[in-house]
């Protein structure tokens, strides 16, 4: 539907073009309408008074429901029996009685009408899906994650559970324990230990502290002590996989590594003795491919600028030494940036990095 004042400059504009010496129909054609439209238009008062379809008086169909049928349908359907019931469920159970009113979309309409066919019963009517937060880190201490994974032992059946947090900053490992058994208990030992260890107190700043929707996480001790901590909880949304994938990467890195035990642990002491051997490993050895293979520990001190800055300067003595074997710019050795968590990392972190990215010259 073209309004009024369009119809009336786009004749002006075609006019204009036609006494210039263009064809009318093309000239129509530009506007996309056509030479009858255009004809029309000046012939029926359509540049007067507009479209006059809005305002048409248009009859009531003589099927059309009488306002006693209206009545009916309403009053039927907030009958104590079908008050929870959809229009789908009462016009078949009307007919069983061999009663007919209306048809099902006539249910529809009417109810509709009254605002009573949005969501009837007492269940809870269905919730637009939770928005997931985004969670920017920019310096360790601002975000951790931590999540709960099993470890096998050499007994069929019976597991051990690993409880670790992580600094989504620089993928530190800054708590873990090791336990035979799944309790709240254990992970509220753990949040302490590891609050006092990084000095979350003196923090003007207390980290968000992310994790899943398991039971253990989420109990009430927990929770309490997450508020006298001052820690802000985080949780993932149901049945999202990827909402906590840095731990869960943490995991399959500690899983496929050769010192793990194919056929599972011996007892809880081997099990935390291999457990200090892999942290140490991973927050001292393991040059980490998401942080431009620094090590945890180095990025979390801060160091890694200096490291990979070393490395630029290499690569390009590499390059001046044999310039013919370089095509292009050297690898690039630029420190990462801030490092976001759930779903819109990808808008959130472009933005950031066009504020704060220093990139090496190659």
């Amino acid at each position: 539907m073209i309004g009024l004042e369009d119809r009336q400059t786009w004749v002006q504009h075609i006019k204009t073009a036609h006494t210039a010496g263009a064809r009318l129909r093309p000239a129509c054609e530009v506007v996309g309408i056509s030479v009858r439209t255009f004809e029309r238009w000046q012939a029926n008062g359509g540049l007067a008074v507009g479209d006059r379809r809005p305002a048409a008086t248009r009859p009531i169909p003589a099927h059309a429901l009488t306002e006693e049928e209206r009545a009916r349908i309403l009053a039927v359907a907030n009958e104590p029996r079908f008050a929870d019931q959809p229009p789908a469920r009462i016009v078949p159970a009307l007919a069983d009685e061999g009663i007919y009113i209306a048809s099902e979309s006539s249910f529809q309409r009417v109810l509709r009408a009254h605002s009573q066919n949005a969501h009837r019963g007492r269940s809870r009517a269905p919730q637009p899906a939770r928005t997931p937060t985004t969670h920017v880190a920019t310096v360790p201490g601002q975000v951790w994650c931590w999540d709960m994974t099993y470890l096998p032992t050499q007994v069929q059946g019976q597991w051990l559970y690993l409880y670790l947090i992580m600094d989504l900053y620089s993928r530190i490992i800054v708590g873990w324990e090791i336990h035979a058994s799944d309790e709240a208990d254990h992970a509220v030992a753990l949040l302490k230990r590891t609050a006092l260890t990084e000095g979350v107190h003196a923090l003007p700043e207390k980290p968000v502290l992310h994790g899943d929707n398991g039971s253990t996480l989420k109990a009430t001790t927990v929770l309490s002590m997450l508020h006298w901590l001052g820690v802000k909880p985080s949780y993932s949304r149901p049945r999202v996989s990827d909402d906590n994938a840095f731990v869960e990467s943490l995991f399959k890195t500690a899983k496929y590594r050769p010192e793990f035990p194919t056929r599972g642990f011996a007892d809880l002491e081997a099990a935390r003795a291999w457990g200090h051997e892999f942290v140490r490993w991973y927050n001292f050895d393991h040059r980490h491919s998401g942080i431009r293979y620094v090590t945890p520990a180095q990025r979390h001190a801060g160091e890694d600028h200096a490291i990979l800055a070393a490395r630029h300067q290499t690569y390009l003595q590499a390059r001046e030494d044999n310039p013919a074997r370089w095509s292009g710019n050297t690898r690039d050795w630029s420190p990462v940036g801030p490092v976001t968590l759930n779903p819109e990392r990808d808008a959130v972190i472009r933005d950031l990095q066009a504020e704060n990215k220093t990139r090496f010259a190659a």
